[in-house]
């Protein structure tokens, strides 16, 4: 453990500061200031020996949390960075984009704030790079087989690196002109500066894994003619289709998808022309949908220069605190600031939208919206309560119902199932023999940190399946959520 009676002495959580708003808004680089060496050693000394480490259980990657506290702790940044990798590829993206479902599960949590792990995490992996410490690990001998993964996004970039490292050769398919998949042009560099996940490419592509950037599978190169020229495929597409607002107005001009706005907004970010571009300069900015795309389409609108930012929920404002009925160590659903709502803007709850309003033009010009109420179950717009929502542009982000199906059925024969997700059984691998499904794709819209984990568990499946065995570590199993072993 770390230090035995830190988590007496130290009762108090500490991060680093954001950057002061008015500055902030002004570009596009991470919010966060530079973290405190000292700061850190403190925070990780409150790990306490808890016996039961429930903070394993919280994660899905099975994270050695209090290892790399401890060491950590004791000034072994190296040695903590070994423990950090032997679970997770990818530290850099979920210490910035992970909700941190293990500090929920910290014991300390049950009558302290929780032990600071996520910023702990961040700041390994930080010391690794600025270090020299994340180099290429190359296969020792190849097998001669080979693996295509479709998708670059965190399920997809762990499964190639895995079957990668153990010495298959693979190459990995991005449709978009630059590989990261929803990192690289869903998430704002607000959030996570595109230098991290570039570092992380430069060394998968030294160890030896391949990219194929600007193809799309199912048009570029068919599914089935994929399949036979590579011995195994991993499908990591994502949960890319985005659920529809079907309500009056909805086809008019200023009304769009999240990610519309927010590929846009990073393509431009990263310095290229995109002609009548969705901006919200000058513009009354209505986001309907209160989770982390909502959030991310609000901090992009204050860096353009929106002239107001309205957020809308259509459920309760959840309690500051934990509830009664979300103990420890399960995850709570709790009130949530993050940095994009402290740049400004009003956030509204209980407010179901009723139409889409336009002008004589057919641009919106404002939304219709009511109060929620509820009615057998059902969240409804409570009649008499309707009001207008000045709006130059609508940004809907009510999440994602799948993934995209049409080529994968006809060309693969791949079956969905119910919820729209690819079906696949216990060991990742879909009706189709050879062909693994990890990430939303499979399990539907989630955290980047199931998948990675997923990543990982469908690589070792994958190969198994190639070599009849396999020392790939594998975290997760489909089932193991099916019969709540672990959290959805």
């Amino acid at each position: 453990m770390a230090d035995p009676k830190g988590f007496l002495k130290v009762t108090e959580r500490e991060l680093p500061a954001r950057r002061p708003i008015p500055v902030r808004i002004m570009d596009w680089r991470e919010v966060y200031e530079p973290g405190d060496n000292n700061v850190l050693r403190r925070q990780a000394g409150r790990c306490m020996d808890c016996g039961i480490p429930f903070c394993h259980q919280g994660c899905p990657l099975g994270n050695l949390i209090p290892e790399w506290n401890d060491l950590m702790w004791r000034g072994e940044a190296r040695s903590a960075l070994e423990r950090l990798h032997a679970t997770n590829n990818f530290p850099e993206f979920t210490g910035r984009l992970c909700p941190a479902p293990c500090e929920s599960s910290c014991v300390l949590g049950i009558n302290q704030p929780a032990v600071t792990i996520k910023q702990i995490e961040v700041s390994i992996i930080e010391e690794g790079f600025a270090n020299g410490w994340v180099e290429p690990e190359p296969p020792g001998r190849l097998t001669g087989k080979t693996v295509a993964v479709v998708g670059s996004g965190p399920a997809g970039l762990a499964a190639a690196q895995q079957l990668t490292r153990a010495g298959h050769t693979v190459a990995v398919f991005e449709r978009d002109d630059r590989i990261g998949g929803l990192m690289r042009y869903g998430i704002p560099d607000f959030k996570m500066e595109k230098r991290h996940l570039d570092s992380r490419i430069r060394q998968m592509r030294d160890e030896g894994t391949r990219f194929r950037a600007g193809v799309e599978i199912g048009r570029d190169i068919a599914w089935d003619d994929l399949r036979a020229r590579y011995d195994a495929v991993v499908v990591a597409t994502g949960s890319t289709i985005p659920r529809e607002l079907p309500l009056p107005g909805r086809d008019l001009d200023g009304v769009h998808f999240a990610m519309e706005y927010l590929v846009e907004s990073n393509h431009v970010v990263a310095g290229d022309s995109v002609p009548h571009q969705i901006h919200a300069r000058g513009k009354h900015v209505v986001v309907i949908g209160g989770g982390d795309t909502g959030a991310d389409c609000i901090g992009t609108a204050h860096r353009q220069g929106a002239l107001s930012v309205t957020n809308l929920a259509i459920g309760k404002q959840p309690p500051e605190a934990r509830p009664e009925h979300q103990p420890w160590p399960m995850t709570p659903t709790i009130f949530e600031v993050q940095s994009a709502h402290e740049e400004g803007g009003e956030r509204a709850f209980l407010a179901s939208t009723v139409e889409f309003l336009g002008n004589d033009v057919g641009e919106v010009r404002a939304l219709r919206v009511a109060e929620t109420e509820f009615v057998d179950g059902r969240r409804v717009p409570k009649s008499g309560t309707e009001r207008e929502i000045p709006a130059d542009l609508v940004l809907i982000a009510m999440g994602f119902t799948g993934p995209e199906r049409t080529e994968l059925e006809e060309q693969l024969g791949a079956v969905f199932t119910q919820r729209g997700n690819v079906d696949r059984d216990a060991d990742y691998q879909t009706t189709s023999p050879g062909v693994f499904v990890a990430g939303d794709a499979g399990r539907g819209q989630s955290l980047i940190v199931w998948a990675i984990a997923e990543g990982r568990a469908a690589a070792s499946a994958v190969d198994r399946y190639l070599m009849g065995d396999t020392q790939l570590p594998a975290p997760v199993r489909p089932t193991d959520i099916a019969i709540g072993l672990l959290p959805a």
